[in-house]
């Protein structure tokens, strides 16, 4: 499937709607359980999700945009989330990430970027050249892969609990 701006906005949009009515108001244990060392919980990916709407997406694209090429994206450190969510709740992190992902759909439309924005080549520290249109995708791949995985580990709870129909859930494999 070919990128499209519109689509990937749709989804973007649904994100925060999507984890909110999967999250909120289920107690602390639910939220805050992981799969095992070095996994995270709900309540870590909501918090990498706030990072990246603060330093990762938006700031590519503009970096893109102004300086293509010639400036490489800013480092993006995957484990921030850890000391920045200390203290806080899921219900605030839901909030937050919720009036972080609205702000930056209203700047990625007011960009009104054309089939040649999305062309456009930025400098990744890791991959090199990259398209705008990657870009963009890998954010709307990226929420449904934190979807699928906070949904996994919500499943792992009941995993002794179903009994034999472990066998035919593979969300609890």
């Amino acid at each position: 499937m070919e990128f499209e701006i519109e689509h990937a906005i749709n989804i973007l949009n649904r994100t925060p709607m999507v984890l909110g009515d999967l999250l909120r108001g289920l107690p602390k244990v639910w939220v805050e359980n992981n799969e095992g060392e070095n996994t995270w919980s709900p309540f870590d990916v909501v918090g990498h999700l706030i990072y990246g709407e603060q330093v990762n997406w938006i700031p590519r694209v503009k970096t893109i945009l102004e300086f293509g090429m010639q400036k490489p994206f800013a480092p993006f450190d995957r484990f921030a989330q850890f000391e920045a969510s200390k203290g806080k709740t899921m219900p605030e992190l839901l909030e937050k990430f919720e009036i972080l992902r609205q702000q930056n759909i209203v700047t990625l439309k007011d960009m009104q970027l054309d089939a040649q924005d999305l062309e456009k080549l930025g400098n990744h520290p890791e991959f090199g050249g990259i398209s705008l249109a990657q870009l963009l995708a890998t954010w709307v791949a990226h929420d449904l892969d934190h979807i699928v995985q906070i949904s996994r580990t919500l499943a792992k709870n009941y995993r002794d609990a179903v009994g034999p129909w472990q066998a035919y859930l593979s969300v609890l494999k």
